[in-house]
């Protein structure tokens, strides 16, 4: 999995006037929770750092660098403006190598699909998928072949297994179909 290095700054400061402050200077507040013996450490990032971690598909392992303190986390929550979409608030959950994360992962869907080549369309209806792995196993997209999928079929969730990964999702959650299209139907009913 792809990591993202965060440099940031422990605060002492708290509450909604804090909060405002920190936003003007154009800081975000941040939280990592689940440290040890359930301590949460709060500090600040630069807006302009997260962009890149916040505005993408994909899912990181955030190495935080806090001054003294260097841990491993994941975004657990991003709050943002009802308005202006400015982000307010981002929470992080402290990431052990020994402890199972919970996470969610893209979905990418591979090869051409047997029912497309028959005049079918395919759909992906699920595009993450939650799973739950050690941080070192967890990768960067859960890669579906679809080669064997037919016309009006469908690919659920407990259709697929990965190594050194547990998915979470219901198992009869369709991931992904291929849809019968009216000009597939009209040329089936012109065949008949």
């Amino acid at each position: 999995m792809k990591t993202f290095d965060l440099k940031g700054e422990v605060r002492d400061d708290f509450g909604k006037k804090a909060a405002r402050a920190y936003r003007r200077e154009g800081l975000i507040p941040c939280v990592v929770y689940g440290g040890n013996e359930g301590e949460n450490l709060n500090f600040v990032v630069k807006s302009s750092d997260v962009r890149n971690l916040v505005y993408t598909p994909e899912v990181f392992l955030v190495n935080l660098d806090l001054g003294e303190k260097k841990l491993m986390g994941i975004v657990k929550e991003i709050q943002f403006h009802p308005v202006k979409d400015n982000i307010l608030h981002i929470d992080f959950l402290h990431v052990f190598e020994d402890k199972p994360v919970v996470i969610q992962i893209p979905v990418r869907l591979e090869g051409l699909a047997a029912g497309v080549r028959a005049g079918g369309k395919l759909s992906l209806d699920i595009r993450k998928l939650k799973v739950k792995a050690l941080p070192a196993n967890l990768p960067e997209e859960l890669v579906v072949n679809v080669e064997n999928l037919e016309l009006g079929k469908s690919i659920q969730v407990g259709d697929l297994a990965f190594d050194n990964l547990e998915i979470l999702n219901a198992k009869n959650a369709v991931v992904c179909r291929v849809q019968l299209t009216r000009a597939a139907r009209g040329a089936a009913a012109k065949a008949q």
